[in-house]
């Protein structure tokens, strides 16, 4: 029988564990609500709903195991929790949600270890690293799904005999046009079946060789998938004349399609479950409140010493997680106040010249800009530069919302998009290399960017050096530059109108923007 001091010390044990677990969620919540967020906006991400509760189920589901063990904290889990903090604090800096998403779930299953102890955690490695499917994660793959599901749309259409015309992403038949969007993508099949692959493999099977093997296949499964979907709704499109798939039966019919490969995959990773051996005894009700343990664990301390364990490593737990939002909102706030860009100190090498596009970047709304149109002789040249400082959600240089062309846009669409190296005076400049097609013509677009002092193209290096700035109270000043030239056949004639261009003007403009950096407070 439990005496009263043993019982009101696993009480203050359960509260301990309950205030651990439940504190990342109070501490970061502005973190936690933007997850939501997403849930709520996103049709690709309204799976994240469900995955706590099927966490919890799956805990649930180990309670007799978790009976027989005794909560010990483990220290050394506080240093994985003081790495996902600052991993928080440098995506908070950066300002990279899904980074600070996932920090922010790592933090539970950390929280975890730290408290109940490796023991206990390691029984519950699937249910706490399954919260990591709430996170709204999958957008870097839409780019490569849609290239890829044009690929094998085109290859398939070609391999029947029908003509067709493609053009990036877009490709016309005799019958009529398409083209492959976000929506055709297949990343919403891609993220529900590998959360689904993940969830069948750890009940069905008990082998690691196993579980990983169906996760693959739930992996390549819905991108082939996909790529036949796509494939039999242009058939339908063609062959009815345009009349079936090309409405909102075209996503009936992929998901259809979609449930039916997922339900045959299921049922043939079946035939290779693995049950799981019978339990001896039965479970009990509550798993931490036994007292039994197997032989071959070591009795456990006193009960109000383990309290008091328990106790202590709730509060360094709790202490770890609270440090880095504290130190982000001090970063974020100390700060000189915001001043306005001058960019009137560029001086270009070119003469003004008449307005030969109409198209514009869509980008995050900036704290000063350049669009100008330059000539010398023959040759036409465009400049757009956005410069960003002070940023925040609605004002970001780096942001997935900055395109060039967004898949609405009813007069421009990209036709390829690739990195380029130019030489320029001796020296190396990476670049975006995008060609668009618009009512006004074709355009070439070089674009990178300015940061920290210097030229770069990729975001993710972007991002970090964004986020070493205000870690050392730096200003975040940043700018995208777009240089563009009109496009005709010969693609080599408009890179060398942009060579010319950016030969005389990319000084001054590397001065200007240096002006700035140098002239804040």
């Amino acid at each position: 029988m439990i005496s009263q001091s043993d019982a009101r010390s696993r009480f203050w044990i359960l509260c301990a564990v309950g205030a651990t677990l439940l504190a990342p969620f109070i501490i970061y919540f502005a973190t936690a609500r933007s997850i939501v967020a997403i849930w709520n906006s996103s049709e690709t991400f309204a799976h994240g709903y469900i995955i706590l509760p099927i966490s919890l189920w799956l805990v649930w589901r180990e309670r007799g195991k978790l009976a027989r063990l005794t909560p010990a904290p483990w220290w050394p889990a506080l240093l994985l929790l003081a790495a996902c903090g600052f991993g928080w604090l440098l995506a908070y800096l950066g300002d990279v949600q899904v980074l600070r998403q996932y920090a922010f779930v790592a933090m539970i299953p950390a929280a975890a270890v730290a408290v109940l102890g490796w023991r206990i955690s390691s029984r519950l490695a699937f249910p706490l690293l399954f919260l990591l499917f709430a996170v709204p994660f999958g957008d870097i793959f839409i780019d490569p799904l849609i290239r890829l599901t044009a690929d094998f749309t085109v290859a398939a259409v070609e391999a029947t005999g029908i003509p067709i015309l493609r053009q990036g992403n877009n490709f016309s038949l005799p019958s009529g046009d398409w083209s492959v969007v976000e929506a055709c993508s297949g990343v919403r099949y891609l993220i529900s079946s590998v959360t689904l692959g993940c969830l069948y493999a750890y009940l069905t099977y008990r082998s690691w060789q196993r579980r990983l093997l169906f996760v693959l296949v739930s992996i390549v499964v819905p991108i082939v998938a996909n790529g036949a979907r796509a494939f039999m709704i242009v058939m339908i499109g063609h062959f009815s004349g345009m009349q079936l798939a090309v409405g909102v039966d075209h996503l009936v019919y992929g998901w259809l399609f979609f449930g039916l490969v997922m339900f045959l995959m299921f049922w043939i990773g079946s035939f290779w479950r693995e049950d799981a051996p019978r339990a001896n005894n039965p479970a009990p009700t509550d798993a931490l409140l036994q007292e039994t343990t197997p032989p071959d664990v070591p009795a456990s301390p006193a009960a109000s010493t383990a309290g008091g364990r328990m106790a202590a490593a709730a509060i360094a737990a709790i202490a770890a997680m609270a440090l880095w939002p504290a130190y982000g909102y001090y970063l974020e706030h100390s700060g000189a106040p915001l001043a306005q860009a001058d960019l009137s100190g560029f001086r270009p090498g070119w003469q003004a010249g008449a307005r030969f596009t109409d198209w514009k970047p869509h980008f995050q709304t900036p704290n000063a800009e350049i669009s100008r149109f330059f000539r010398k002789n023959a040759q036409q040249a465009g400049l757009t530069l956005l410069y960003y400082r002070n940023q925040h959600d609605d004002s970001e240089l780096i942001n997935s919302q900055n395109r060039l062309v967004v898949d609405e846009d009813p007069s421009w669409r990209r036709i390829s998009s690739r990195g380029h190296q130019t030489a320029l005076a001796g020296q190396q400049l990476a670049v975006r290399e995008t060609q668009l097609q618009g009512a006004s013509g074709k355009l070439l677009v070089w674009q990178w960017y300015w940061i920290d002092g210097g030229f770069l193209l990729s975001d993710y290096t972007g991002k970090l050096l964004q986020a070493k700035l205000k870690l050392l109270r730096q200003r975040d000043d940043g700018a995208s530059l777009m240089a563009y030239a009109p496009l005709t056949e010969d693609i080599e004639q408009a890179r060398a109108t942009l060579r010319d261009f950016l030969a005389e003007n990319l000084a001054p403009l590397e001065a200007m923007l240096a002006a700035n950096r140098q002239s804040l407070p």
